[in-house]
């Protein structure tokens, strides 16, 4: 389909999929600009939704624009478009992130249409999930997902698996000992209290999930310091289903993969029937990421742990209107 396709109301809506990928805390860190002239969608970050103390280098922040990404090339091919990706296309211009034009050969991306259903379903969940195995070929669509965007995905052993929720816990510990991570973390949750930023961003109080009866909970606890009317308490699984994505190098280029891959797999994974949560903690500490990956894996950096397993699905978190992150020039 040619360029001149993309009218406004086209666009807004390939935004409106895209805009529903995750990010760290919610803080919808992206930006796009359509370039009427030349049919090119670009993708920008926006370092002030950036998270100085836990994500100094920016990573997580390319992990959610990269996420952004994917939504956009979904919807793009959902709606016939074929999608074409420049990652970093100006060194000079480190924020602007990718140029996307939908004029591709006609096999460009084309399987992933399959995807756009679960654009709208995919939720984190922070619910106990039971102690069902996922089946094994699951998990290898899974990796394969990953592979397609140029990641790794590794589902660690049993060892592996404690080492990285040792690494959680350690986290915890970390995160309570330092006011400003706390600060920060509390700027981008909502409870209702006076105060708090816009609802259209951050993590609402809904989303929180239960609280846990024990220290063995793989989730973060975002209403932790505060009190929450009415949240319940609940044990969750004994032993977290969890797979760890990673790259060999850590440069933007990098990051902005892995964010991409990491949609695709929780996209998948919600067509798989399966709840999905995401474990950032202890890759927010550098004393810490290092020791979550295998040594013996191919995955030279890792950018996300994602627990999977069967279990509620979470509601949808709230995301700003496509008028304040789209701009048409």
């Amino acid at each position: 389909m040619p360029t001149t396709a993309l009218t406004r109301p086209l666009v807004t809506s390939l935004i409106e999929d895209a805009v529903t990928a995750p990010s760290m805390h919610n803080a919808q860190p992206w930006k796009f600009v359509h370039r009427t002239s030349t049919g090119v969608i670009e993708l920008h970050g926006d370092p002030l939704r950036g998270m100085p103390h836990e994500d100094p280098d920016h990573r997580a922040l390319h992990l959610g624009c990269g996420a952004a990404l994917f939504g956009l090339r979904v919807a793009a091919v959902h709606r016939g478009l074929h999608p074409v990706v420049r990652l970093l296309p100006h060194p000079d211009a480190p924020w602007h992130l990718a140029d996307v034009r939908v004029d591709g050969p006609d096999d460009a991306d084309s399987e992933l249409g399959i995807l756009h259903d679960a654009l709208s379903r995919r939720h984190t969940s922070r619910f106990p999930f039971t102690e069902e195995r996922i089946p094994t070929e699951v998990i290898d669509g899974l990796r394969t997902a990953a592979f397609l965007e140029g990641c790794r995905l590794v589902v660690p052993g049993a060892w592996h698996t404690d080492t990285v929720m040792d690494l959680v816990h350690a986290s915890e510990l970390f995160e309570a000992a330092d006011e400003a991570v706390r600060a920060e973390i509390a700027a981008w949750t909502r409870t209702g209290a006076a105060g708090e930023g816009p609802g259209t961003e951050g993590i609402p109080s809904y989303a929180f999930g239960p609280r846990q009866y024990d220290v063995t909970s793989p989730v973060r606890d975002f209403g932790a310091p505060r009190q929450v009317p009415g949240r319940a308490s609940a044990r969750f699984e004994k032993t977290p289903q969890l797979a760890l994505l990673g790259t060999v190098g850590d440069t933007p280029e990098d990051w902005l993969k892995a964010g991409q891959a990491m949609d695709r797999v929780l996209l998948q994974a919600t067509l798989d029937g399966l709840a999905t949560s995401l474990m950032s903690q202890p890759l927010e500490w550098p004393e810490l990421r290092s020791d979550a990956r295998d040594p013996g894996s191919t995955i030279g950096f890792v950018h996300m742990v994602f627990r999977l397993g069967y279990g509620p699905h979470g509601r949808a978190t709230p995301r700003r209107p496509v008028s304040e992150v789209l701009a048409f020039d």
